[in-house]
């Protein structure tokens, strides 16, 4: 991949855990579009859903989200995604006061800002803030990127149906959590971000090869989520009053009966494990020109975002003050 808008940053002077795997950090040099997209989306928020004052997203310091994980986002598309992805976390955050299990049908009005009107510019004047508000965003992208933007749209739709639905129920084991998790990572829309933020096109033919290839870098991500944003997500269910905490050390620690720390650890080896097969699939990749040149960008910003959400999870407000 050809670097263009991004600087690779020392490795002396930040941490990963022993995780990073060899794999460097790199940053956009201009972090000021993602602080702009970010509170902006803070700002609609408070105005038309609920007030977020002092809430912690996608901004660090000195690590910002996108940043990080899309280093090489085209500049003019920074902001616009940093506003999107700013939107996820205030779902996400909301979607943890729900005890999914038992309450799913609460999570229904929310759902149907991403239901079969996603791709709907026009508003009725009765929908819900959060649908006003992502129409105003699909609005912006396809005034920059129509096609890309219709893409991007019905990816982040699957994945908001998909993500509901994994996490009405508790997993009893790792092999079972993983794959579900790796949709909650977000790979659908990670997809949206990453193709829309790089201008990508995966043709249609390549789309199941490109979910498969990608799959265990997922996993890694999800994982490494997972291990950094535990007391977080912990604290969230038990103000929500669930017996159980979509996550992979309670998934670790109920099927191994041990104990946190030991459950941490394991999880660490199976990050390892992971991102160990993600960079075996990537050189094959690399070296293989039967695949779409986009597909073979998409695969390296893929591994990119690993090592940008290791980093950001590390040092971020958002696992560190809650």
């Amino acid at each position: 991949m050809e670097f263009q808008y991004s600087k690779e940053i020392d490795p002396n002077v930040y941490e990963t855990d022993g995780l990073s795997y060899g794999i460097p950090l790199r940053m956009h040099k201009d972090q000021g579009e993602e602080i702009k997209g970010t509170l902006r989306a803070q700002r609609d928020w408070t105005k038309y859903v609920q007030p977020v004052h002092g809430y912690h997203g996608n901004l660090g310091d000195p690590y910002s989200f996108l940043s990080v994980t899309v280093p090489e986002c085209l500049p003019d598309r920074l902001e616009l995604i940093s506003y999107a992805n700013e939107y996820a976390f205030l779902y996400d955050d909301w979607m943890e006061t729900f005890d999914l299990k038992n309450d799913l049908g609460g999570t229904t009005g929310f759902l149907e800002t991403f239901g079969a009107g996603a791709l709907d510019l026009k508003i009725d004047p009765k929908a819900r803030p959060e649908k006003r508000l992502q129409a105003q965003l699909f609005s912006e992208m396809m005034a920059k990127d129509p096609k890309r933007a219709v893409t991007t749209m019905k990816a982040w739709a699957r994945f908001v149906q998909s993500a509901a639905k994994t996490r009405s129920e508790p997993f009893e084991t790792l092999d079972e959590y993983m794959p579900a998790r790796a949709v909650d990572a977000g790979e659908l829309i990670w997809f949206g971000t990453l193709t829309f933020g790089m201008a990508l096109t995966i043709p249609n033919h390549e789309l199941d090869l490109c979910m498969k290839l990608a799959r265990p870098a997922y996993v890694a991500l999800g994982l490494a989520n997972d291990l950094y944003s535990w007391e977080k997500e912990r604290s969230a269910a038990i103000r929500a009053g669930q017996d159980y905490v979509f996550n992979a050390i309670w998934v670790i620690m109920k099927e191994r009966n041990i104990e946190e720390e030991e459950a941490k650890e394991f999880c660490r080896e199976e990050i390892i494990k992971a991102i160990s097969t993600y960079c075996q699939t990537l050189e094959e990749a690399r070296n293989d020109f039967s695949l779409s040149q986009d597909l073979r960008a998409y695969l390296e910003a893929v591994l990119l975002s690993y090592i940008g959400n290791l980093v950001w999870s590390i040092y971020c407000p958002r696992y560190r003050d809650f």
